[in-house]
């Protein structure tokens, strides 16, 4: 079974190539793929396999989460998807459609390489779904604590919260308390974000079923979309994360996410490996 490393600023996933479906991609393989010391080591697993409705998308992204979780949505994802089926032929011309979970997302190229490889790409994340301000109450390091947070939904849930310094934000206290807060049964997302100029907002993530991470596209929009509704941003930001920088573009009914996609390695999963994992082991 072949793999690929790739990265979109500095959002790690082990990408799997089944155009056949030959490999169900299970809690149990994600987890394993995803282990730092015994695997591969990422911030999840995607397996790239054959659209259902090829009228409708190119590829299909299943992807799951390094606890081994179903997540919806990947925009990092999604831009590594875009460019692993441009950079080989798999698709041709400018435009990838890759089918999700959280629905279709049109992928078009921003930047190529002197070789023709694809560099950056821009991402139609469609349009995001706001929800309440809501003001919950989490246990901290001094004690009980109440923390103003905007919800919204990008494919997948968020809530972000606005800090003076993110450098010094309890993301890992913060962030797991607010991820499995009885408000939100399914688990969310959490962003922490300060402001410096309505062009630019900075931010850290805590990602649902992973940790905190160095990016995240659907977290990137989730900020710009919540500096916007607190009268913090315009709707044009660079959104400055400890990965790289992201620019987002939110217009009337849609938001749009340019950034790099970057392969690091490809390979192939040893055999004896894969078994101990996996029932039945594709060739």
């Amino acid at each position: 079974m072949e793999f690929v490393k790739v990265h979109g600023t500095g959002n790690d996933f082990v990408l799997l190539p089944d155009l056949a479906d030959a490999l169900p991609l299970t809690a149990e393989l994600a987890r394993a793929l995803c282990a730092p010391h015994t695997g591969l080591g990422a911030d999840g697993v995607i397996r790239l396999s054959a659209a259902r409705d090829t009228t409708a998308a190119d590829v299909f992204m299943d992807y799951r989460n390094a606890d081994g979780g179903v997540a919806e949505m990947c925009g990092n994802g999604v831009r590594c998807v875009a460019k692993y089926v441009l950079d080989r032929g798999i698709v041709n011309g400018e435009l990838v459609r890759v089918a999700t979970r959280g629905g279709v997302k049109e992928v078009t190229v921003a930047d190529r390489h002197a070789d023709g490889r694809v560099a950056r790409v821009r991402v139609g994340m469609g349009a995001p779904l706001p929800g309440p301000t809501l003001a919950l109450q989490i246990d901290d390091l001094d004690g009980p604590r109440t923390v103003d947070v905007t919800t919204l939904s990008m494919g997948n849930p968020h809530v972000v919260l606005v800090v003076p310094d993110v450098a010094a934000a309890p993301v890992a206290t913060w962030g797991p308390a607010l991820e499995r807060h009885e408000a939100f049964p399914e688990g969310t997302n959490v962003e922490f974000i300060a402001v410096p100029s309505r062009e630019r907002v900075e931010g850290r993530i805590w990602e649902r079923g992973v940790g905190e991470t160095l990016a995240s596209g659907t977290g990137s929009s989730a900020m710009a979309v919540a500096a916007h509704l607190r009268g913090l941003a315009d709707r044009q930001v660079t959104v400055d994360l400890p990965g790289g920088e992201l620019a987002i573009d939110w217009s009337a009914d849609a938001l749009f996410v340019t950034g790099p996609a970057v392969e690091v390695a490809e390979g192939r999963l040893a055999p004896a490996w894969l078994a101990a994992v996996v029932e039945e082991v594709p060739v």
